[in-house]
């Protein structure tokens, strides 16, 4: 007869195995991704997604509580139990669940793991952090040195924020399709169902929704009315700002927001979809299909430096290249970024935004805009990569954009995260010069 064990137990092991994969050098999103279809309960995918997520953004601070109250905390050996203690700690201290059931659930998860010797340790350990708390500790101890100094190198007066508001959950924005609703329409109907929301004045798409939220509960996900996609992320639309029915292309296009985004305020634009993945692609066209948008455009994988491979000689109006980047600007959305970015991963990314760059200017119309994006914060990505190629690139010239973007870094605008509840986030408008100006 199978072992059976009380309710919840599932949910605490399916987080232990996720996160010893991810502290072992896995993606967070990847791990996710396989194990959430199996698990039937949106209440249990919801928790589990919480739990995984709080004990990445708190790793730091739980492992030195570890090795505080333990003569030997867990080595290679132990990961999991390691993994399982910190899903713990997250349940007690970050999600604030009820004690009893947190703790019954956690130690029993112990023992279908199959570390019945271990349970008593779990179950002690979980008391303690029940009973006094975990101790507070600095969140930039979650962050490599490495990353820390260039954050501080900088953004010396920031830097203290920025791992701050790193460590801590993002609010969940909302893009409202506007070819099926209105925000406004819209905020009704979350209303409706229990959810309390908030507009922005400067981004008439956006809905900000300050409590965790599944999108599998929010009214007409599944029939497209909807996305999930951050106020820094949506402002890209307005940044690019293409002409009506205009030429555009997403160089990286993966998966799909932003392209969805623009083609909702404009189905008569001539998109292409480029990505290299193909894969990743199959996503994009999910997206639109979803979204009921980009029934004309075209996808296409291929890699954007290789232009001669894809491009059919016809200039863009407008390019967008959100580019490969460091990811540091939204640590608190992928917290596993600290655990698995390097230094040499910068500098392999910088060259690799170069050449982007490089290879799809030739494809920008005269009078045209080039959009370059990054969820970075590090200026080697940003400002940096932006005035260098304007140094090489007599025709290109940067435009102002609205304080709205961000600091002015003086060829773009830089976001911090956390700033008005966005992720971090930079932008920069280039424009390619007609001829003779």
């Amino acid at each position: 007869m199978a072992m059976t064990h009380p309710p919840g137990v599932a949910v605490r092991v399916a987080a232990a195995r996720v996160l010893q994969a991810v502290l072992q050098g896995r993606s967070l999103k990847a791990e996710l991704a396989a194990v959430l279809p199996k698990i039937a309960d949106p209440r249990d995918r919801a928790l589990l997604e919480a739990i995984c997520f709080s004990a990445l953004r708190q790793r730091a601070r739980y492992d030195a509580a570890l090795r505080a109250w333990m003569q030997k905390p867990p080595g290679v050996k132990d990961g999991e139990l390691r993994a399982l203690l910190l899903a713990g700690f997250a349940q007690l201290d970050a999600l604030e669940l009820p004690a009893h059931a947190a703790l019954s659930a956690t130690v029993e998860a112990a023992r279908a793991l199959g570390r019945m010797h271990q349970a008593g340790l779990v179950n002690a350990l979980l008391r303690r952090a029940q009973r006094d708390g975990v101790p507070a500790a600095d969140p930039q101890d979650a962050w490599p040195e490495w990353l820390r100094v260039r954050v501080r190198a900088d953004w010396p007066q920031d830097a203290d924020a920025i791992f701050a508001a790193s460590a801590v959950a993002a609010p969940t924005w909302l893009r409202i399709n506007r070819t099926r609703t209105s925000a406004a329409q819209y905020a009704l109907r979350l209303h409706e169902a229990g959810i309390e929301s908030q507009a922005c004045d400067d981004l008439p798409d956006a809905l900000r929704i300050d409590a965790p939220v599944s999108p599998l509960v929010l009214p007409g996900f599944g029939d497209g009315d909807v996305s999930v996609q951050d106020a820094a992320a949506q402002r890209v639309a307005d940044a690019l700002s293409p002409p009506h029915g205009g030429r555009v292309l997403d160089a990286c296009a993966a998966p799909g927001g932003k392209s969805a985004h623009l083609l909702g305020r404009d189905p008569t634009l001539r998109l292409t979809a480029l990505d290299v993945d193909q894969r990743r692609l199959r996503r994009v066209r999910e997206t639109f299909d979803r979204l009921g948008v980009g029934a004309s455009a075209h996808l296409l994988a291929a890699d954007a430096t290789e232009t001669a491979a894809w491009w059919d000689g016809e200039p863009f109006d407008a390019i967008l290249l959100d580019a490969p980047c460091s990811a540091t600007g939204i640590v608190r959305r992928q917290p596993d970024v600290l655990l698995h970015r390097r230094a040499a991963d910068l500098a392999a990314l910088t060259v690799l935004q170069a050449r982007l760059l490089d290879a799809l200017w030739p494809l920008l119309a005269p009078g045209g805009r080039l959009l370059y994006a990054t969820c970075s914060i590090l200026a080697a990505e940003n400002q940096a990569q932006v005035a260098a190629f304007l140094a090489r690139t007599p025709d290109a010239r940067a435009e102002t954009l609205p304080e709205a973007f961000g600091r002015d870094t003086g060829d773009g605008r830089q976001r911090l995260p956390g700033e008005a509840g966005m992720d971090g986030f930079f932008y920069a408008a280039l424009e390619r010069r007609l001829h003779g100006r």
